[in-house]
């Protein structure tokens, strides 16, 4: 099959790798064109220099798949390519997305009688030796004519269709929110080891915790290698903890649907909190413990 690809970043690049290796026919565009002319002279991936010619340069009906960053950049991309696609053709937004911007998304597809499939994309940048999970909402006719895509992609049985127009976004919501509580855990089950006195190696207990262990799993795989390469102290990795957006949605929904969720939205804000070199809610908290029992304030 073919497809554009829209993005090539640390996800889009690799998943068009991964497509071209099975062979398909990857149109890919990137907002800095070396990205996209290097795909092409090292994998014979297509290079265009906009999107409209990456829509010319399909067949119909054509399939193009987004991979670009939350926000206004997508709502761009999304919206131009609606306007430049014919009807029967597929739009695919596979970056992080609201699924509520998914099914606005979708309903301004339908009225142009182009399919949009929503398809919430995990894997990060091993997907591209170890395969993808793919959750896909939208139109069932249109995920079906993209099936031999998916699979490439996906590793063996990691591709579903899981409802309509949002649902797949939706239920990568809800996949990154329960990763935001894993996280959490595992950090402050890490930072406890460290502070116990105790002269643990971190990255051989994490190995260890995989031999059979309750908690064994891929993410302590992936911290027995942090460990392995930045040191027991982690030293020169700071404390900053970004988010693209499913921990605030998650808690969002919950609070929108009566669902209590302390676990994802302490971790989210614990998130906000590792963002502040000084956090002035600590000072008030400090200067109040010392005003009603005198407790000892740090100075500098």
């Amino acid at each position: 099959m073919e497809l554009g690809m829209i993005g090539l970043g640390k996800m889009g690049g690799r998943m068009a790798l991964r497509l071209l290796d099975a062979g398909h026919r990857v149109v890919a565009w990137n907002r800095t064109f070396a990205v996209t002319e290097k795909l092409a002279r090292e994998h014979h991936a297509i290079a265009t220099r906009s999107l409209e010619e990456v829509v010319a340069t399909l067949t119909a009906p054509r399939i193009v798949w987004t991979m670009l960053p939350v926000g206004d950049v997508t709502e761009k991309a999304v919206s131009d390519l609606i306007a430049l696609l014919a009807p029967g053709d597929i739009l695919i937004e596979g970056g992080n997305a609201d699924y509520r911007d998914s099914i606005r998304r979708a309903q301004k597809a339908f009225t142009r009688g182009v399919h949009f499939l929503d398809c919430g994309t995990s894997g990060g940048i091993w997907g591209l030796t170890q395969g993808y999970c793919l959750m896909v909402g939208g139109d069932k006719r249109a995920y079906d004519y993209c099936a031999p895509l998916f699979e490439s992609l996906a590793a063996p049985d990691g591709c579903a269709y899981v409802g309509t127009s949002g649902a797949g976004h939706f239920v990568k919501m809800a996949h990154n929110g329960a990763l935001y509580g894993v996280l959490e855990a595992y950090g402050e089950g890490f930072e406890i080891l460290k502070a116990s006195g105790y002269a643990y190696d971190l990255r051989a207990l994490s190995e260890l915790w995989n031999r059979g262990s309750v908690v064994r799993s891929w993410v302590l795989e992936l911290a027995a290698r942090a460990f392995a390469a930045e040191g027991n102290d982690l030293q020169n990795v700071r404390g900053y903890v970004d988010d693209t957006g499913e921990g605030r949605w998650m808690t969002q929904q919950a609070l929108e649907t009566n669902v209590p969720a302390p676990v994802i939205t302490l971790a989210l804000m614990t998130r906000f909190a590792s963002r502040q070199d000084k956090s002035f809610a600590a000072q008030v908290i400090a200067a109040l413990r010392q005003q009603f029992g005198g407790h000892a304030v740090r100075r500098g």
